[in-house]
C-alpha cells in the first residue's frame, strides 16, 4: 500500500511523527519521475520548491498551525490556478511563460493548512475540452489504459491521484471538468456549489459556470480538501458567507431514510449497457441501505447541451479578449502594425478548440443573434435551475451516470469535435444550476475501465451528497489497478 493512497491517514502519521513530510514528498517526486514520462500528468514539477517547503513545515509540527488533518500532505494543482512564483500556463502557448505574482485564494488556504504543492497538472487549453488532448503540452494518458484519454479538462489532476503521485489534487469544473476525468480515472471528484470556493486566482473560462473542485482517492479525502479550500473571500463577491460543510454529519455515512431521484429518461440513448448496469447496481446498494430511490423523468435533455455551450462560449469570447499580446503572455514576432500584432498573436497563441469556442461565442453575442441565441440560452438556464431546485426540494439527491461510457481512445474525436460535446450530457446540469455534484467510482466496464456515478445535491448542502457517496464507496470499495511498472509505490 502506498503512503499516497489516503491523505487523511498520511496527515495523521505526519502529526504523530511516524513519517517526515520530506519523506512523503520524496515518495511522490520519485514516483512522478519514474512514471510521468508515460502519462504526462504534470506540466511542471517543482521539486526544490516542494522539498524546501516540506522542511519548513516539519519545524512547525506540534504547534497550533499543524492541527489541520491534511498538514504536510503533498498535493498537485491544475495549471489554471495561480500559484505565486510558479509558472501557470492554462495548458496554452499563450501563457507558456506566465509566472503570476500572487496565488489564488484556494492556494493560499491549502498552504495555510500546511499542504505541499508538488507542481502544476496538465489540462485542456483554457479548460476547453473533455480529454486533455487540447493541451499545448500534449495529451495526458489514462492510468488504466494508455491508449485512452484521462478525461478533461482536469485530466492531469485526476490521473495524478489515480497513479499515486499524490492522494489529493485541485482542479476546476465548468461543465464536468472535475467529475468526468474522475470517472475516467477511477477516483473521486467533487464540484462544490457555485460560490463555495473562491474563484480569485482561477483563470477564467466561463465565469458564471467555473468552480474550483477537488480530487481524492476516496470520498473523505476529497471532502476534507474541499473543507480546506472553501469559505468566504472578500476578493470574490460571488463567494458564500454562510455555514460550512458539516463533515462530521457527512462522514457518518448514515443514509437510512434518505430519498433520491433517478432520472431514467436522461439515460435513454445517452448511456451504454455497462454504464446502465453499474448505475442500476448503485440503485440496489442505496435501497439496501434504506434509501428510497424514485425513478423519474427530468425532461429538458434536448436543451441542456445547447444552453451550456452557448453560455460557456459567449463568456469565453469575452474573457479571452484580454490575451492580445500587449500586457502579458505570448506576443507574435511577425507584425508590422498594432492590428496585425493582435491578429497574429491570437492566431499563433491559441489552439484550434479555443479559437472555435471564441468564434462561436462572438457569433451568439453579435448584433442580430444575441436575442436568438444568447438571451434564449439564459432563459433556458433559468428553467433548468428551477427544475433541479424543485426536485431537490423533494429529494436529498439526484443520481445519474457521470459519462455516457468509459474513457474513449485518444484521437477518437479529432475529426468530429462536435460529437465530443455529447460526452457532457450528464454533467453540465449542475454547472448551469450552480449546485454541487460529485463523481464516485461504481464499477468497471467490460474492457476493465472505470465507471463513475454522479450524485447531485441542493445548493450548499454538500454534506448529503458526501454521505451518499460514502455509502456507495463502502459497498463497492476502491477501484484499483496495476500498470506495467507494478503497484503504486510501497512505503
Amino acid at each position: 500500500m502506498s503512503i499516497m493512497d489516503n491523505a487523511i491517514e498520511l496527515g495523521a502519521r505526519i502529526r504523530k511523527k511516524e513519517i517526515k513530510i520530506e519523506e512523503a514528498v520524496r515518495v511522490s517526486l520519485d514516483r512522478i519521475q519514474s512514471l510521468d514520462g508515460d502519462y504526462n500528468c504534470f506540466i511542471s514539477v517543482e521539486a526544490d520548491y516542494a522539498l524546501e517547503r516540506a522542511r519548513m513545515l516539519q519545524s512547525k509540527l506540534g504547534k497550533r498551525e499543524s492541527n489541520n488533518p491534511l498538514f504536510g500532505v503533498p498535493i498537485s494543482v491544475k495549471d489554471n490556478i495561480c500559484v505565486r512564483g510558479l509558472g501557470t500556463t492554462c495548458g496554452s502557448k499563450m501563457l507558456k511563460d506566465f509566472v503570476p505574482c500572487y496565488s489564488a485564494t484556494a492556494v493560499d488556504k491549502l498552504e495555510d493548512a500546511g499542504m505541499v504543492i508538488l507542481g502544476k497538472t496538465n489540462m485542456d487549453e483554457f479548460a476547453m475540452g473533455n480529454s486533455t488532448e487540447n493541451s499545448f503540452f500534449g495529451v495526458t494518458r489514462n492510468p488504466w489504459d494508455k491508449t485512452k484519454v484521462a478525461g478533461g479538462s482536469s485530466g492531469g489532476a485526476a490521473a495524478s491521484v489515480a497513479l499515486g503521485f499524490n492522494s489529493v489534487s485541485l482542479g476546476s469544473d465548468t461543465g464536468g471538468s472535475v467529475r468526468q476525468p474522475a470517472a475516467f480515472c477511477g477516483v473521486v471528484g467533487i464540484k462544490p456549489t457555485y460560490g463555495r470556493v473562491s474563484r480569485n486566482g482561477l483563470i477564467a473560462y466561463a465565469s458564471s459556470l467555473d468552480q474550483i473542485g477537488t480530487f481524492g482517492n476516496n470520498v473523505k479525502d476529497a471532502a476534507a480538501l474541499l473543507e480546506v479550500v472553501s469559505g468566504y473571500d472578500e476578493k470574490d463577491s460571488t463567494t458564500y458567507n454562510g455555514k460550512r460543510i458539516d463533515l462530521q454529519d457527512a462522514f457518518s455515512g448514515d443514509v437510512n431514510g434518505m430519498r433520491v431521484a433517478f432520472p431514467v429518461d436522461l439515460m435513454e440513448g445517452n448511456a451504454d449497457a455497462d454504464t446502465i448496469r453499474s448505475i442500476e447496481n448503485v440503485v440496489n446498494i442505496l435501497e439496501k441501505n434504506g434509501v428510497t430511490v424514485d425513478r423519474i423523468s427530468i425532461g429538458m435533455k434536448e436543451y441542456v447541451l445547447p444552453t451550456y455551450y452557448i453560455i460557456a462560449c459567449a463568456e469565453a469570447s469575452s474573457n479571452l479578449e484580454r490575451y492580445d499580446g500587449v500586457k502579458y503572455g505570448y506576443r507574435s514576432n511577425n507584425y508590422e502594425n498594432l492590428h496585425q500584432m493582435y491578429r497574429n498573436t491570437r492566431t499563433e497563441g491559441f489552439g484550434a478548440e479555443v479559437k472555435r469556442r471564441i468564434m462561436l461565442g462572438s457569433f451568439v453575442l453579435s448584433a442580430g443573434y444575441y436575442d436568438a441565441y444568447y438571451l434564449k440560452a439564459l432563459k433556458a438556464k433559468s428553467v433548468i435551475r428551477i427544475r433541479l431546485n424543485e426536485l431537490l426540494s423533494k429529494y436529498d439527491g439526484i443520481i445519474s451516470p457521470v459519462t455516457p461510457k468509459t474513457a474513449f481512445p485518444v484521437g477518437k474525436y479529432t475529426d468530429n469535435y462536435v460529437d465530443s460535446y455529447n460526452e457532457d450530457i450528464f454533467t453540465v446540469w449542475a454547472n448551469l444550476a450552480g449546485i454541487p455534484a460529485m463523481s464516485v467510482p461504481c464499477g468497471t466496464g467490460n474492457e476493465g475501465m472505470p465507471i463513475g456515478v454522479q450524485i447531485i445535491s441542493a445548493a450548499y448542502d454538500e454534506s448529503k451528497m458526501i454521505k451518499l457517496g460514502l455509502a456507495i464507496e463502502r459497498e463497492i470499495g476502491k477501484l484499483s489497478f496495476e500498470n506495467e511498472k507494478g503497484d503504486k509505490a510501497d512505503e
